[in-house]
């Protein structure tokens, strides 16, 4: 069977004591999808078969990124409720399949967390992150210095980005929510 080289970095990342179990594993998933070629996409669908995250055909991954100051005062629960209601900035997802794998804070001011925590969901069939609306805010919030560096390095991964979550954003953000208005 023919591995490709970032399969072969993948396979490497796993304890030397397993890597052989791993190596046969993924094999035999390959074999079951007519393939004789290991890629890393294959290697990633294999880990995912594995750990019990078979990601559905038409599932839609999403995580929210937020930011780290605000969450010592706010819960996250505008962001969440908006996901679980498909309100605001998750409407698109309307009568999708869409499952919430992520949710977690940059890091600090340079967003040190966000490429590393993508980097590992994107392994669990990560599809969009949404840049919370905290991160974007200019009221009554101070904007996000590094929102387009998280947001390049974000895409760099082959991730789309989406910004805001619970909040009118962009040019006109002033703190006011949707329905407030």
């Amino acid at each position: 069977m023919k591995w490709e080289e970032e399969a072969i970095e993948m396979l490497n990342e796993a304890p030397p004591f397993v890597r052989e179990k791993v190596k046969k594993y993924v094999e035999e998933f390959a074999k079951r999808k007519n393939t004789d070629k290991i890629t890393k996409e294959i290697f990633e669908e294999a880990k995912r078969e594995f750990f019990g995250e078979k990601k559905e055909k038409d599932e839609i991954r999403i995580a929210i990124v937020r930011c780290d100051i605000i969450s010592e005062v706010c819960p996250g629960i505008g962001c969440l409720q908006a996901y679980e209601g498909k309100k605001e900035l998750f409407k698109r997802y309307e009568g999708k399949n869409v499952r919430l794998i992520g949710f977690f804070t940059c890091g600090g001011c340079s967003g040190r967390r966000v490429f590393r925590l993508v980097n590992t969901l994107k392994r669990y069939g990560l599809d969009v992150v949404h840049m919370s609306s905290c991160m974007l805010m200019e009221e009554p919030f101070v904007r996000c210095p590094n929102k387009e560096e998280i947001k390049k390095s974000i895409e760099r991964l082959g991730i789309e980005v989406v910004e805001g979550t619970h909040h009118e954003v962009g040019q006109y953000a002033t703190g006011k929510r949707y329905h407030d208005r």
